[in-house]
């Protein structure tokens, strides 16, 4: 699996208040919640955002509380992966639970600057700077998360994996 898309920086600490503002919590759908990401820190993101965009962080991305808007709202805009020197455990697996790919590399974010375009082998852990040319890598994930990350997430997995079991659900689906 491999993604490619434009760098968007951020720095240390980056709590899910700041990808999705605690005033709306009571939003459900995935696109009202994505016009709300990262607002407060950069206005207009939502917009400015592309379909393949990487999000670049620092250390302990996705601290604070352990809500999973934060992650829905940057899948729902198209970010293809997030790349950070450490993650918030619970974020971390929010992102790969909903099928958003979630590297670690300190080397990465030294290298990276905004709106660079940047290449990343999800299942190797291969990092390339494109507009830099720089490379290095980052622990690749687990065959097993690689699995659920290509499949959509933790649910489309289990139901896929149901559906091959008990052929009568996915002729109820259909």
């Amino acid at each position: 699996m491999v993604v490619q898309g434009r760098a968007w920086k951020l720095g240390d600490n980056v709590d899910t208040d700041q990808l999705v503002p605690g005033r709306y919590l009571s939003l459900t759908d995935p696109q009202e919640l994505a016009s709300h990401c990262l607002e407060d820190m950069i206005p207009r993101f939502h917009e400015l955002a592309r379909q393949g965009d990487i999000v670049v962080a620092g250390e302990n991305f996705g601290c604070g509380s352990s809500r999973e808007h934060a992650a829905t709202a940057l899948k729902a805009l198209g970010i293809s992966c997030l790349l950070a020197s450490s993650y918030a455990r619970i974020f971390f697996r929010n992102c790969i639970n909903l099928g958003l790919p979630a590297l670690t590399s300190s080397e990465a974010i030294s290298g990276i600057q905004d709106g660079d375009e940047v290449r990343i082998d999800v299942a190797a852990g291969a990092i390339e700077n494109l507009t830099r040319a720089f490379r290095c890598s980052a622990p690749p994930l687990s065959s097993f998360l690689i699995e659920l990350i290509e499949a959509g997430g933790l649910t489309a997995y289990v139901r896929d994996r149901l559906e091959a079991r008990v052929p009568a659900l996915r002729e109820k689906r259909e």
